[in-house]
């Protein structure tokens, strides 16, 4: 992606009808900002963008819960244009990856970064864009929350191939797992990619393998390296799909169900239990907690040696508590 030619379009796209002279005093501004910051002469800061997008008549409280999947912690005490708002909306997306990391990843200054995250200076809209793809690989999402993906032809055909992806995770769930296999020592030490070798290793059959990696490879997930497939760095986030997840928590939830059918090794366990609804709020917090620290733990895990699902359930009978 080039985040200079996505700015602009983004920042044009949020103008709309209007002349750059009118967008301009709309916003605020003596000067004709709009044609500056559309011609690339300069940029507005990421906190100007989102109260640009806001006075465009973007719902930012709806764009950052659909961005987020729930409504982030931050949004009743923040104002989402606020500088204070997108320090938290970096530092959420980053997780544990040190800001060296992430200037590494961005192409970034490790001193701009820390600034941004602090709060005391502001990223530019295409930093800003940089930033949030380099800690989340999802600038795309973010920019399809202010603005119609048809609208911004630098980020079109990513957007549609992210959207295939998406679903295609629903029809063919097994995916996931796939390209964990695909990143095993073990496979990457054959000779040469063997048919079959995954669906062992899985527990799926040789046809739902060849289904699943030409799926990948049609979306551009993996690619072939002359001997092996290589997994792309992709983030197929599904928090814009609600369905999907569901889908995909269910396949889960099924095959966990089928190997606890089948006497297979794991850890299975339950609780039925009566507590009250704090308390049940704070069992949920820590089965969050331990989701979030597992995934940081999986996230620095090397080598690769076993896929695994961790399958976490929690939910109140008869009642109309949500639950994660």
């Amino acid at each position: 992606m080039n985040y200079d030619r996505a700015a602009a379009q983004l920042l044009r796209a949020l103008r709309g009808d209007r002349s750059q002279v009118q967008w301009s005093r709309w916003l605020g501004y003596r000067s004709n900002v709009a044609y500056a910051w559309e011609s690339g002469r300069r940029w507005p800061t990421a906190a100007e963008t989102l109260r640009a997008a806001m006075r465009s008549g973007v719902d930012l409280a709806q764009a950052l819960t659909s961005f987020y999947g729930a409504p982030p912690p931050w949004l009743d005490s923040l104002d989402p244009t606020s500088p204070e708002a997108v320090a938290r909306l970096i530092d959420d997306l980053r997780g544990k990856t040190t800001v060296s990391d992430l200037a590494r990843r961005g192409g970034l200054s490790r001193y701009s970064v820390s600034r941004w995250l602090s709060g005391r200076t502001q990223p530019r809209l295409p930093d800003f864009l940089r930033v949030v793809e380099a800690a989340s690989l999802r600038a795309v999402d973010l920019l399809a929350t202010l603005v119609s993906p048809r609208d911004l032809p630098e980020i079109s055909d990513l957007w549609d191939r992210l959207e295939a992806r998406r679903h295609g995770a629903a029809t063919h769930p097994w995916t996931q797992a796939v390209l964990r296999a695909l990143e095993l020592q073990d496979y990457l030490a054959l000779p040469a990619h063997r048919p079959g070798w995954l669906a062992e290793h899985l527990g799926i059959d040789a046809q739902t393998e060849a289904t699943c990696l030409s799926f990948l490879e049609e979306t551009g997930q993996i690619r072939w390296q002359g001997t092996h497939f290589q997994p792309e760095q992709l983030a197929v986030d599904t928090r814009r799909h609600p369905s999907v997840g569901r889908q995909l928590k269910a396949h889960w939830t099924r095959v966990a169900a089928a190997h606890l059918d089948d006497a297979a090794p794991g850890q299975f366990s339950y609780n039925v239990f009566a507590v009250s609804r704090a308390d049940f709020e704070r069992i949920r917090e820590m089965h969050l907690a331990y989701f979030h620290a597992l995934r940081t733990v999986v996230g620095e895990s090397e080598p690769s040696e076993v896929v695994a699902v961790a399958n976490v359930q929690l939910f109140a009978l008869g009642d109309q508590l949500t639950s994660e």
